[in-house]
Parts: C-alpha cells; sequence; structure tokens
C-alpha cells in the first residue's frame, strides 16, 4: 500500500502543483508504485491469484494512460517513461 507522504512525493514530483491528483502522469506514477509493491509480493506469494489479478488490472490501466499521454504529447511521454524507468512498448 502507498503511503499519504509517498503519495504526495509523487504527485508534487509530477503534478502541476500540490493538489495536482488527477493529471495522467500523475496517476502513472502512483500506478507504477502499486505495481512495484505488488510485483515483489507476488515474488514470495505465487499462488496468490486475487493479487495477480489485481496486478494485471493496474497494469492495464497504467498502459491506458501511457497511450494516452503518448497520443497527446510524445516528448512528455518519453521523459515520463525515463523518469519512471519502464519500458517503452506502447503502439
Amino acid at each position: 500500500m502507498i503511503t499519504k507522504e509517498r503519495k504526495a512525493e509523487l504527485i508534487k514530483q509530477y503534478g502541476k502543483n500540490e493538489n495536482d491528483s488527477g493529471s495522467a502522469a500523475v496517476q502513472v506514477a502512483i500506478l507504477t508504485d502499486r505495481i512495484r509493491e505488488l510485483t515483489e509480493h507476488m515474488k514470495t506469494h505465487k499462488k496468490d491469484f486475487h493479487t495477480r489479478r489485481g496486478l494485471l488490472m493496474l497494469v492495464g490501466k497504467r498502459r491506458r494512460l501511457l497511450s494516452y499521454i503518448k497520443k497527446g504529447d510524445i516528448e512528455a511521454y518519453r521523459t515520463l517513461i525515463k523518469s519512471l524507468g519502464i519500458r517503452d512498448n506502447i503502439q
């Protein structure tokens, strides 16, 4: 689970201001943090299929948001995926 402090830090880093929690870049950053946590959980609990489904849903949501960002501004997309450390596999 992501803490309030970590969420505020991500909003400050990727948002336009401290209250900008709804922009696509901030949502992608928060989803990426949650995906990393759930991936670590899945490494130790291999048969937790409920968490696996939730993880796959988060990955799909992040993928849709990334394609939205890429469609609007390719340079913002490239800087975002570079700063988050995720691969470019959006067509």
